[in-house]
């Protein structure tokens, strides 16, 4: 018999390794998005209670799908035995859809184990990425139905609130099942159409995953892997289309100086203030070599731009520094595609390497009345670095206090803690 801790551990462990799995496979035999969310959590419910009891199965992932579908034929057969069964006839594709739909359903065989479970992930995120979805809520819904994001965390990577996040999710699971939208990968023709939410969304998960530079939170650790697996695959769908291959070669660059991040006592190493002899050089080549495939196709875009900006960062192993001047430039051309705030920053601390802090915080300043950056830290870390070379020792003092209250990894509010005692030193 099993613990209860052991069948949560189990649970969760399921839960973060193949959340996105599951949610496809289920979601893609009824349309319903949200359908499928409550069906395996309630399934995940259900594993809390029967696990302890009768023993963790050997294959936990088919069992969560054997409830789960369960859950979701017995919610069918209310759907069209309640006062909504004439709308939810109609819903999807004729009036007999959605009993032939049960029916399929009800007949498909048994998943024996996590490997007769087939991979829908790639076909969930371009049902998400559909032209009847609103274009600002593409990506986060990605987020949450592939890869498990709350809300919260979504609302915080896109600089809104996670109420207005939250009801734009719900709207957006709904216009899914209303309009019936086909869970498939789409033809060449369409494909394109939908790429950037797909590769905003693959790329947002792995930033979640490189904000635990250790790598000591599982969750977060699978994520930066689940990012760099989902871009090596739709780079092998479209081995053509140049942003795929940007994006592929950024998240390799990013995952090459893992190991350089933190120092053998597990403080926060800065990019400036690391070893290049510590970063992968094999993932270095290989992200080199896809920069070129993609910058020879003669369409340049934002995530090439950024893999890029890394590349000139990559210089340094060579010469010793950072191209700052190509680093700028990319900055200037990645401004006027995306028009970031996020850009403006980084661009900022490339014009201060070149011209100087006080240039650098002339341009911080365009920024600085955005209210998305308010409680932004590598605004206010930025800010400080900037303010304390430009010898504004009151000001950086400020920044850094605000950037330090609002960091939530230890290591590196340490680090800025200290930066913050050696400016208070020079006073």
């Amino acid at each position: 018999m099993a613990c209860a801790q052991e069948a949560r551990e189990t649970a969760e462990a399921v839960a973060r390794r193949s959340y996105g799995k599951l949610i496809a496979f289920l979601a893609a035999r009824t349309g319903d998005v949200a359908a499928a969310e409550d069906a395996l959590s309630e399934a995940f419910a259900a594993a809390l209670v029967d696990w302890p009891a009768s023993g963790v199965p050997d294959n936990a992932e088919a069992w969560l799908i054997a409830v789960a579908r369960r859950k979701t034929i017995d919610a069918l057969r209310r759907r069209r035995s309640g006062e909504g069964a004439v709308e939810e006839l109609r819903r999807r594709r004729s009036g007999e859809g959605a009993v032939e739909e049960l029916r399929m359903m009800a007949e498909e065989p048994a998943v024996a184990s996590a490997r007769d479970i087939p991979d829908e992930r790639l076909a969930l995120m371009f049902a998400c990425a559909h032209p009847a979805i609103d274009p600002g809520i593409r990506a986060p819904l990605i987020l949450q139905t592939v890869l498990g994001f709350d809300a919260a965390t979504i609302a915080s990577a896109f600089l809104i609130s996670p109420a207005t996040m939250g009801q734009r999710l719900v709207r957006a699971k709904n216009k899914i099942r209303q309009a019936a939208i086909p869970f498939r990968v789409p033809e060449r023709a369409e494909l394109c159409d939908r790429l950037d939410a797909v590769l905003a969304a693959i790329y947002a998960a792995f930033a979640e995953g490189w904000s635990d530079p250790a790598g000591t939170e599982i969750r977060r650790r699978n994520l930066a892997e689940e990012g760099i697996w989902l871009g090596r695959l739709v780079a092998s769908l479209l081995p053509d289309e140049p942003e795929a291959l940007g994006l592929l070669a950024l998240m390799l660059h990013a995952e090459a100086r893992r190991g350089a991040r933190r120092n053998a006592r597990g403080e926060y190493v800065p990019l400036a203030d690391q070893d290049p002899a510590l970063w992968d050089t094999p993932l270095i080549e290989e992200a080199e070599a896809l920069l070129f495939r993609a910058s020879a196709m003669g369409a340049i875009g934002r995530y090439q731009l950024e893999a890029a900006v890394q590349s000139a960062h990559v210089v340094r192993r060579r010469t010793g520094r950072s191209d700052w001047a190509a680093i700028e430039r990319l900055y200037d051309a990645l401004s006027a595609i995306t028009g970031s705030p996020v850009v403006a920053i980084n661009r900022a601390i490339a014009v201060a390497e070149t011209h100087g802090a006080a240039a650098g915080l002339a341009a911080l300043d365009q920024v600085a009345d955005d209210g998305r950056l308010a409680e932004y830290q590598p605004y206010w870390a930025a800010r400080a670095g900037l303010l304390a070379r430009a010898d504004d020792v009151a000001a950086a003092d400020a920044a850094y206090q605000r950037a330090i209250g609002l960091e939530s990894d230890p290591a590196v509010r340490r680090f800025l803690q200290q930066r913050r005692e050696q400016l208070r030193a020079r006073s």
